[in-house]
């Protein structure tokens, strides 16, 4: 059986622990918080080192875009450095690949059609494969990332302006502790509206779903998420406030869909082989033999 570990910067109360089967092989998946302390999954990662077939890195990402460059956020370093024998991503191998691709999926296999719709996508630098299939398929697009990493209430309107503000900002806020910069620990359990404008203005809310419930409001009548890491509690709170439709791009497990992460170490974990020895096709190709489809959930009656 491979062991996969996602070591998570985010809060202890959501971990989980449970066994699937995925191209024939069991594999045990187990999540672990360390309520945002660095040092704690640092340590955690060290402990577990060469004991596991792999390791996601949760509540971090190793990287964000910056047009056609990829910048190295600081903290995320400590974490990839810690393991120095198994294997540990932090979901981009997905994120480039199956989220950039499950726009069209959507299209063509459940007829959930994106041009002219406008769409919200709360951090586009670390969901650049979303962001970026999104406007291919003709939808109005809001970038967020200002307001949702940086507290700037302002909305990036195309691809152009994100890579040049991100360009010009990221090797800056790469150097930021991640606390100020994603929620990490119990601040993933808080919900504080703010930005309503923009969530009122879009129909589509589309990202990490830390990022959208942390500002979400109380009225989300209408809205369609398309999202991921979402737990049994995430959904009801999106039915309590009114959604209409919930899109997750990862398989279920106990109630949870898995986290770019954590399929990512699963992906590896299967491959016998490094991340750097894997190319975009090689995850394509697992993907397809693993013929992962999206969920799609009404929420609400229209």
């Amino acid at each position: 059986m491979k062991h996969v570990v996602s070591v998570s910067l985010g809060s202890s109360s959501r971990d989980h622990l449970g066994e699937t089967e995925i191209l024939g092989e069991r594999i045990l998946v187990e999540r672990r918080g360390t309520d945002g302390d660095i040092d704690k999954a640092v340590a955690l990662i060290k402990e577990l080192d060469g004991k596991i077939d792999a390791f996601g890195m949760g509540g971090i990402d190793l990287y964000v875009h910056a047009g056609s460059r990829k910048l190295v956020i600081r903290d995320a370093l400590k974490l990839l450095r810690a393991a120095e024998k198994t294997p540990i991503v932090d979901g981009g191998g997905i994120k480039d690949t199956w989220e950039y691709r499950i726009i069209s999926v959507l299209e063509r296999e459940r007829g959930i059609q994106f041009r002219g719709r406008t769409a919200l996508v709360v951090q586009a630098v670390s969901r650049y494969g979303m962001a970026r299939a999104l406007v291919e398929a003709g939808a109005k697009v809001t970038f967020g990332d200002l307001a949702f990493t940086l507290g700037v209430p302002v909305g990036i309107r195309s691809l152009g302006a994100l890579n040049l503000l991100a360009s010009i900002i990221a090797p800056v806020v790469c150097r930021l502790p991640i606390s100020m910069l994603y929620p990490t620990g119990q601040k993933q359990q808080e919900n504080r509206p703010r930005f309503g404008s923009m969530y009122r203005a879009n129909e589509l809310i589309c990202g990490d779903f830390h990022y959208i419930k942390q500002y979400m409001p109380l009225d989300m009548r209408g809205k369609t998420i398309l999202t991921n890491t979402i737990t049994v509690k995430d959904v009801e709170l999106l039915r309590s406030r009114g959604a209409k439709l919930l899109i997750t791009i990862s398989p279920e497990l106990n109630g949870r869909s898995l986290g770019a992460n954590v399929l990512e170490a699963i992906l590896v974990a299967l491959s016998g082989r490094r991340p750097e020895q894997l190319s975009e096709q090689d995850y394509f190709d697992m993907l397809d033999r693993m013929q992962l489809k999206p969920r799609v959930e009404e929420l609400s009656s229209p």
